[in-house]
């Protein structure tokens, strides 16, 4: 899967509060840089998607998060990576995760301005009432079907 872009503004808010502030320049870099990673491991762990090996670092000269370690499928590891990449400040997600069990690769949407579940599904598999495939294969990053932001990376499984 490599390296995928994510729009840098848009996402979850772990940085710039509290010790993690990968927005701001520290006088530590690389203190400020583990306190990053550190933020966005607890996200994922959080999510209760973290896989026991996983390894989260982030560099914040380039706005890159590196994930490391093996998810128990090919789902999994898309989430981890979107999980990663849905946090404000991170423009890129270099995904260095391996897979136990491999599976088809899902598709990827950027959420735009005036975009629903229910446009998504019907322009990935052409009709609209599929859209709770997509809010299944988003969880637990989505919470709510009507809950999505533009810039938001949401994961299109293969059609069934």
């Amino acid at each position: 899967m490599g390296l995928f872009a994510f729009i840098k503004e848009a996402g979850e808010k772990l940085f710039g509060t509290g010790t993690a502030s990968a927005a701001t320049p520290a006088t530590d870099p690389a203190a400020a840089n583990a306190k990053a990673a550190e933020a966005i491991h607890n996200y994922i762990l959080a999510l209760k998607l973290a896989p026991a090996d996983l390894g989260v670092s982030f560099d914040a000269t380039q706005s890159l998060v590196t994930i490391t370690g093996t998810a128990p499928d090919q789902a999994t590891r898309e989430k981890i990576m979107l999980a990663a990449g849905n946090v404000a400040g991170v423009a890129e997600v270099e995904n260095r995760m391996s897979v136990a069990r491999p599976e088809p690769e899902a598709q990827f949407h950027t959420v735009v301005r005036g975009d629903t579940l229910s446009a998504i599904a019907k322009k990935f598999y052409g009709n609209a009432n599929q859209y709770m495939v997509i809010f299944e294969a988003n969880k637990p990053m989505l919470s709510h079907p009507d809950k999505i932001y533009p810039g938001q990376v949401l994961r299109i499984p293969p059609q069934a």
